[in-house]
């Protein structure tokens, strides 16, 4: 019987080293060497969580450090967009409101439950504790189209809908007086993209806007935080170059009627030396390239990823 490869992020056990640093003023960044980060803002009188961890205990880990620096009361959860490992710890806060972008919760509804067996299938370490997320989905408890604002004391905070990109429902969190970005994974940095459920097309102009707020410091949805303009267009320039690399690539072997097979290979190969390094760049390339292969084609939206649509895809591409 053939031994089908399992994926890469099954062979992920490291335990990561995790940071918790102030970015700015009102701002903080709870990061872990390529896992998903979390960005947390102090305001005058609450504190605002943008992506929760994926489970509460993982959650817990992020509540204690924000009360080693603040007792004000977590009000507000942001959810930049609706992946698992994004949005599963939310209960551990017991926030006010769990905010999202109506996009972002028509996707939910759409294939949350699909998603949520999904990763938590091909991410078994960043699901740590997965017994403690309580059962069902997490809803938004309130949503916004485009733009909201919310003022936490005198500190103005921005939740922002910029273009698609990582998701068709991706929110920023900007800071404007201290020109301060939470993206979520619309921005990584020195880790991979993952673009499983992407649009290709869209992601470097949305990129192009979030560039035009000329943030000084952003915390990304995976790698080190960024406290300076310049390494913030490092991360701005890396992500888009590799969105603009993957399409190039996928589309023209589309273009010239190869099948996903082989444009996988030669998009694999390509891209290989110039990010190979980075955080899950082999978990992430058989999703990436499917995805683009489908925008390249005939699937304009992102079709939802099942367990089963995950192993086929990797049995097919890399078994």
């Amino acid at each position: 019987m053939s031994q089908t490869k399992k994926f890469a992020s099954q062979a992920d056990l490291e335990e990561k080293k995790i940071s918790f640093s102030q970015i700015s003023e009102h701002a903080w960044a709870y990061t872990a060497e390529g896992d998903p980060n979390t960005g947390i803002i102090i305001g005058d009188d609450a504190v605002l969580v943008a992506d929760t961890q994926a489970t509460p205990a993982m959650a817990a880990d992020v509540i204690r450090r924000i009360r080693e620096v603040t007792d004000k009361p977590i009000k507000y959860v942001v959810l930049t967009h609706y992946h698992a490992v994004r949005v599963l710890g939310a209960s551990a806060y017991q926030p006010q409101q769990i905010i999202a972008s109506q996009d972002t919760y028509d996707l939910i509804v759409e294939r949350g439950e699909q998603d949520k067996a999904s990763e938590i299938g091909r991410f078994p370490r960043l699901f740590s504790n997965v017994e403690t997320v309580p059962p069902g989905l997490t809803w938004p408890t309130m949503t916004f189209t485009g733009k909201m604002t919310l003022w936490l004391g005198k500190l103005e905070v921005q939740l922002l809908q910029l273009g698609r990109g990582h998701t068709k429902g991706d929110t920023v969190v900007w800071l404007p007086q201290e020109r301060t970005l939470l993206s979520g994974d619309l921005v990584e940095f020195d880790a991979t993209p993952y673009a499983g459920d992407a649009y290709f097309k869209d992601w470097p102009q949305t990129l192009d806007k979030v560039a035009a707020l000329k943030p000084n410091a952003l915390v990304p949805g995976r790698g080190a935080a960024l406290t300076t303009a310049e390494d913030v267009a490092k991360g701005l320039a890396g992500t888009w170059e590799f969105i603009a690399d993957v399409y190039a690539s996928v589309s023209a072997g589309a273009k010239a009627g190869k099948d996903l097979n082989s444009v996988y290979a030669e998009t694999y190969e390509k891209l290989k030396p110039k990010y190979g390094h980075w955080v899950i760049f082999d978990h992430c390339m058989p999703f990436d390239v499917t995805r683009c292969y489908d925008e390249a084609t005939e699937f304009p939206h992102p079709r939802i990823w099942t367990a089963e649509r995950d192993r086929q895809m990797w049995e097919a591409l890399e078994g």
